[in-house]
């Protein structure tokens, strides 16, 4: 389960579809008994917890309606990008079934200065481009023949590294697909991907105490 702090206070838990009935049991020992308001459950100590759908589950409005959505099986795909790496591949439930895993080597920063600088920024700039190009190629492959399979795409990493792979025309119907979270997730590897696959059909709770 992971947690990161949220914007305007409280914190971001990720908890898996199997755990929810458990989770809001472990809430109500913590808090006291809760009252439901839609997807909200709010304590008798004031603490409170929101649940959201997880990426491509259906329209939910109540608690059993969502954990029900939730532990549905889903076709989902993942893009993890950052500087120079990308891994893509299809989610069926729980089980990755496709994927392909890519580095290209993208320099780094130079603090030379003059002419020497401008040349390696234009270096890095191709080398960039180069890899965004070749990424955007791995997209095309793994997901746009299944686009019409897959409930959702779920993206992780650098957001301008994720940005300029789905801005590329032909990948169109993918981006369509992509949810707004972006998973933090270190350099992309085969590893990682098969760890975004728990992470991307978690259910997002944001809890206030």
């Amino acid at each position: 389960m992971g947690e990161r702090a949220a914007a305007g206070g409280g914190k971001w838990v990720d908890v898996a579809p199997g755990r929810l009935p458990r989770w809001l049991e472990n809430f109500a020992a913590r808090h006291g008994p809760y009252r439901e308001e839609g997807l909200t459950v709010t304590a008798e100590d004031g603490a409170s917890a929101t649940l959201h759908a997880p990426p491509g589950a259906g329209p939910v409005a109540t608690l059993p309606e969502l954990i029900l959505q939730a532990r549905a099986p889903r076709r989902l795909g993942l893009l993890l990008a950052r500087k120079g790496a990308v891994a893509v591949g299809i989610a069926d439930g729980d089980e990755l079934v496709a994927s392909k895993v890519d580095t290209h080597y993208v320099q780094g920063r130079t603090a030379a200065g003059g002419w020497s600088q401008q040349r390696f920024a234009r270096r890095r700039d191709n080398q960039a481009k180069a890899a965004a190009a070749d990424a955007a190629g791995i997209v095309g492959r793994i997901l746009l023949p299944e686009v019409r399979t897959m409930a959702a795409l779920v993206a992780g990493g650098d957001r301008v590294a994720v940005d300029t792979i789905l801005a590329v025309p032909q990948l169109r119907a993918v981006a369509a697909l992509r949810t707004g979270r972006l998973l933090d997730v270190p350099e992309p590897r085969h590893a990682v991907l098969v760890t975004a696959v728990a992470a991307a059909r978690a259910v997002p709770i944001l809890i206030r105490e």
